[in-house]
């Protein structure tokens, strides 16, 4: 018989556990604090109506959906660009829709 790896006769049924597969947790919250930052600053330059709000977003779920405890400082930057990048996306649209202020 051969000499296994590690716990001799036995075997691992299920390799990986559950909190490992990266499928089952999606991504970290680092990772997410750090795609609402890149949103957030990129919405300033274009698309601050729809990447603000994407921003805000993905800065909450990197804070672990909730507003108390510790929370990752990427996460809660996404969280405050991506709210003036709102605002600011939604004050320029009604700006523009004002009577007057067209091409002609």
């Amino acid at each position: 018989m051969m000499a296994g790896f590690g716990n001799g006769t036995r075997t691992r049924r299920h390799p990986r556990s559950r909190g490992r597969t990266w499928s089952r947790t999606g991504p970290d919250r680092a990772t997410l604090g750090i795609i609402g930052v890149i949103c957030a600053v990129a919405g300033f330059f274009v698309l601050g109506i729809i990447l603000g709000p994407i921003a805000i977003v993905t800065g909450w779920l990197g804070m672990g959906r909730s507003w108390t405890g510790s929370r990752p400082v990427t996460a809660l930057v996404a969280v405050v660009l991506g709210a003036i990048d709102t605002l600011l996306a939604i004050i320029w649209l009604a700006g523009a829709a004002t009577p007057g202020s067209g091409m002609f």
